[in-house]
């Protein structure tokens, strides 16, 4: 065996990602797909499960969360491509918390959800679509 300083060093980062990548695997720390992730907020949980059959079938991976604080969690932890965020939740006003949810992820395809034409947020060099509720299986095939 050749010391250490004539071995090849793409055959240890070769071995190296290997052994790496085997260890995210299994450990479910990486995930091989190239599905879109949609994260739904809203705490009208009906409202959810239908986005949420009708995105599976469209082929998205799809996550809900029913508050702010449950919603920037998911955020961070599923990095999703879509957000459809609601606008009254349980534990806040929903659209002032649009710049942090940005933070996370600026390409970010946002969504924002209400029951009544509310004050559209202002929010420099972005722009989002606004779904007033009820909302159709129609209005969710701009995706």
């Amino acid at each position: 065996m050749p010391p250490i300083g004539h071995r090849n060093p793409w055959k240890i980062i070769h071995t190296l990602s290997g052994q790496i990548l085997r260890y995210l695997l299994n450990h479910n720390k990486l995930v091989l797909t190239n599905k879109k992730k949609i994260l739904i907020i809203d705490d009208e949980s009906d409202l959810c499960l239908l986005m949420k059959s009708y995105f599976v079938r469209k082929n998205y991976d799809v996550y809900s969360a029913a508050t702010l604080q449950e919603g920037l969690i998911k955020m961070e932890e599923v990095l999703p491509d879509i957000l459809f965020l609601d606008n009254n939740l349980p534990d806040g006003i929903g659209w002032t918390k649009v710049e942090s949810f940005l933070h996370v992820n600026p390409s970010l395809r946002l969504f924002l959800m209400s029951g009544y034409p509310p004050t559209f947020p202002n929010i420099p060099g972005f722009s989002y679509e606004v779904l007033i509720k009820p909302i159709s299986f129609a209005d969710l095939e701009i995706l």
